[in-house]
């Protein structure tokens, strides 16, 4: 099965890659301003963290064994500013991060069509990877966005510059043609 192995790798570096976005978006802010909201309906970039971490406890913890809604979770306190410094909004980041890698890389390929639950609504392995690849990404994105916002001067950029897209394509066309995951440059070029 070498495509899910494939796919199981995939994931590791897709994950990571969007980790690593995340944590590069905070490091350009002063560390105030990981705590601002512009208003009633927007979170800060504390309670976006607070709320993935919160989520990734939820869903990875006891990954194959039980519900990934757990009862301990209080989803509606993830959005409430609890959190009071840099270092505390870091370790809350890691400790769901931490989470989810412990829970994905010792899987293996059989594991992927098992069926899990979330909700009491029944995912394989695969389709539950897949729902959570799309919903951090989601949050991080808005990490992104807000902290450019935020920061308005001296963004150092996370993915291909503006104005920089022709030199971009012309450094990737001028090498041979390759087989590997997209993130394997862009974590290079981010770190």
């Amino acid at each position: 099965m070498e495509t899910n192995n494939n796919y199981l790798e995939s994931v590791k570096k897709q994950f990571l890659y969007y980790k690593t976005l995340g944590e590069k978006a905070m490091e350009q802010l002063e560390p105030e301003q990981l705590f601002i909201s512009t208003n009633d309906d927007t979170n800060s970039i504390a309670v976006i963290v607070k709320h993935i971490s919160g989520n990734m406890l939820s869903r990875w913890t006891d990954f194959l064994t039980s519900d990934g809604e757990k009862e301990w979770r209080n989803r509606d306190d993830e959005f409430e500013s609890t959190i009071e410094t840099k270092e505390e909004l870091l370790q809350l980041w890691n400790k769901g991060w931490d989470c989810l890698f412990n829970a994905i890389n010792p899987l293996t390929d059989e594991q992927l069509t098992t069926i899990i639950y979330i909700r009491n609504e029944g995912h394989t392995v695969m389709e539950a990877i897949n729902r959570q690849l799309a919903h951090y990404p989601y949050h991080i994105g808005q990490i992104v966005f807000y902290a450019k916002m935020l920061k308005n001067t001296n963004w150092n950029s996370l993915s291909i510059p503006k104005n920089k897209s022709n030199s971009y394509n012309a450094d990737k066309f001028s090498k041979e043609k390759s087989i590997k995951n997209f993130t394997d440059d862009e974590l290079n070029r981010l770190t």
